[in-house]
């Protein structure tokens, strides 16, 4: 079935037939009264407001080259944004249509020529080429077959790794599925945990993890030979330590890192370094409150350098320096309807999140204060000139930072 990311059927962009084309505009006509009304947020940390989409976004993801985001909806588009416009007044966006279906679920393939999405309607993943074109624009194309069926439950998320090796799959019953990326699966994964609510794979694509109804978050490695020949999934370690379900979890960038938010009211930061070969557990550092948690789903997003904890319930949006514990910042009521993902840029200067048809960008000051701390700390014990050179020009570059944005700590 030779799904490779080369194989394009004809772009996006064919004309409609004149007939179609004014019954559209009328149905556009008539949808356009209906509109509700988009939902109005300000605050002093609001960098951006993306405003493209006419339907509820439900899924994004930054690009590894850090140039774009992906955002899916239900108006049946995928946008992509360049990240270079977000602090500008006018954010461009590309737009690739999903034909008679809708995309849930979105993820940029590494070398970010490539997308995937889960349809809603098709049940199945279906990938977008991505090919420049002379003007700078980008054409969208579909490859002829999507995967094929194979889940039983709904689909909540999906991911390709880093290294290109390999696609996940995770539904809410407990089936982790691994896929090669033209589309057969290597492996199925059973969680054994009633049922999944995350899923994802570490940013070092060495391993998968998931958490559900159990109390513990679950993590495999996916192994693959010397000459990248799928070998195995094994059991690699778990997160042992809440007392109740898990909502959900995040890698830090490096991978050595985790967090994870569960139905007990706290949050907690792991140390994911450890030789688990040889039994070694993850080391709990630091659990936090989080009495939102304890009565309704919520998500997480860990920043790249693990300093900052983001969690999401309801619209609201509560940020945490993950090294003290202490809840720094609080945003209420940022979306018209419920917050469907949280996920920090690959700097970790900002903050996004979607929920109804607007992705809002937040600076990211409780980043910079742990920058400002960290440095200050490092600074006391540096030895030699050039060292503290370099820390005292990012002490200051932070410093900077937060006062422009005033929210420098007298």
């Amino acid at each position: 079935m030779g799904l490779s990311f080369s194989s394009c059927q004809k772009a996006n962009g064919v004309p409609l037939d004149k007939s179609l084309r004014s019954k559209k505009q009328k149905q556009q006509q008539r949808t356009r009264k209906e509109k509700p009304q988009q939902h109005n947020f300000t605050h002093r940390l609001l960098a951006a407001a993306l405003k493209s989409h006419s339907g509820n976004i439900s899924c994004m993801d930054f690009s590894s080259n850090g140039k774009y985001l992906a955002t899916c909806a239900d108006d049946r588009t995928v946008r992509i944004w360049s990240t270079k416009d977000f602090l500008q007044r006018e954010h461009r966006s590309m737009r690739a249509n999903v034909e008679l279906d809708h995309a849930t679920l979105v993820r940029f393939s590494p070398d970010c020529r490539a997308f995937i999405v889960w349809l809603a309607n098709g049940d199945t993943l279906r990938v977008f080429k991505m090919t420049k074109r002379e003007d700078g624009g980008y054409t969208f194309t579909a490859t002829p077959e999507d995967f094929p069926k194979k889940h039983k439950a709904p689909v909540i998320d999906i991911g390709i790794a880093d290294t290109g090796k390999f696609i996940m799959t995770a539904s809410s019953d407990t089936a982790v599925l691994i896929w090669n990326l033209k589309g057969q699966v290597l492996s199925t994964i059973n969680t054994n945990q009633m049922n999944n609510t995350h899923a994802a794979i570490s940013p070092c694509s060495r391993f998968v993890a998931s958490c559900g109804f159990t109390p513990d978050v679950k993590v495999w490695e996916v192994c693959f030979g010397k000459k990248g020949d799928f070998q195995e999934v094994v059991r690699a370690f778990e997160l042992k330590g809440h007392s109740a379900a898990v909502h959900f979890f995040a890698f830090s960038n490096d991978s050595r890192r985790m967090a994870s938010v569960s139905k007990d009211g706290t949050w907690k930061l792991w140390d994911t370094d450890v030789e688990y070969k040889k039994q070694q557990d993850p080391y709990l550092l630091r659990t936090g409150r989080f009495e939102e948690a304890s009565s309704m789903p919520c998500r997480l997003a860990l920043s790249p350098d693990a300093q900052v904890l983001a969690l999401a319930s309801g619209s609201s949006i509560h940020v945490y320096n993950s090294r003290r514990g202490e809840k720094e910042e609080c945003f209420k009521q940022v979306h018209g309807e419920c917050i469907s993902d949280l996920a920090f840029d690959i700097t970790g200067r900002l903050l996004a999140s979607c929920g109804d048809r607007a992705v809002r960008l937040f600076h990211n000051t409780p980043g910079y204060r742990a920058v400002v701390e960290e440095m200050q700390g490092l600074l006391k014990r540096a030895s030699n000139e050039s060292t503290r050179q370099r820390l005292q020009q990012q002490l200051t570059q932070a410093q900077e930072a937060l006062k422009s944005l005033g929210a420098l700590k007298k």
